[in-house]
């Protein structure tokens, strides 16, 4: 059983570790054999958009693009909010004719990703990834089947650790996103929030991977 990295940009070739790459339809390898690809919202270029879509629509397309993502709402970069959200929404648009999981960046806009999953029709499953808010926030996105990719501000953050603890088994991944720290640290420490073994975390996030990703 592998471990699974929900979330990276790096790709290291390991062959213990199932790892989801993060690529841009202007930086692709077809290298890589499990990516998500998206619009990021910090890297929405007015010029490129129905370009980076055709390209994303292309990638959906093939058995090596499992997910589409990452891609979300910031309300905390210099971009036009309602423009994040047309993006936004013309990336879930896609999944109607290629239905994948979404790979979600979320930064004070929950009400609005929820919105727009309930307006979109998809039965996609959606992730939220870096989680790093309280249980509230949790509670609300679990309650809207929403599952929760943790990794570095679970190492950063001890008010985290206990917010994880509450989060039900079905609804996890872990990753590694842009951190120094590998994801075996990254499961070792989740294991022990949960006070459960290693193995016993593996087996959790396969299982997840094996329903989410089928």
């Amino acid at each position: 059983m592998k471990f699974v990295n929900l979330h990276t940009h790096f790709y290291t070739k390991s062959d213990s570790i199932l790892e989801i790459v993060n690529q841009y339809p202007n930086e692709f390898s077809d290298k890589i054999p499990s990516y998500s690809i998206g619009i990021h919202p910090w890297h929405i270029d007015d010029n490129s958009i129905n370009e980076d879509l055709k390209i994303i629509k292309s990638k959906l397309s093939l058995k090596e693009c499992i997910a589409l993502g990452e891609c979300g709402l910031d309300k905390r970069i210099d971009k036009i909010y309602t423009t994040q959200i047309d993006v936004f929404e013309s990336q879930l648009d896609l999944l109607h004719e290629f239905p994948k999981p979404v790979i979600l960046h979320c930064v004070a806009s929950f009400d609005e990703v929820i919105s727009c999953k309930k307006n979109s029709g998809l039965t996609s499953p959606f992730i939220i990834h870096g989680f790093s808010k309280n249980s509230q926030v949790a509670k609300q996105l679990l309650n809207q089947d929403f599952h929760l990719s943790f990794g570095k501000y679970l190492l950063r953050n001890p008010e985290l650790r206990e917010v994880f603890q509450q989060i039900p088994n079905e609804k996890i991944f872990l990753e590694t996103d842009t951190i120094a720290e590998s994801l075996e640290e990254v499961y070792t420490f989740a294991a022990k929030c949960k006070n459960i073994s290693i193995e016993e975390m593996k087996e959790i996030v396969w299982n997840n991977y094996q329903t989410v990703f089928k």
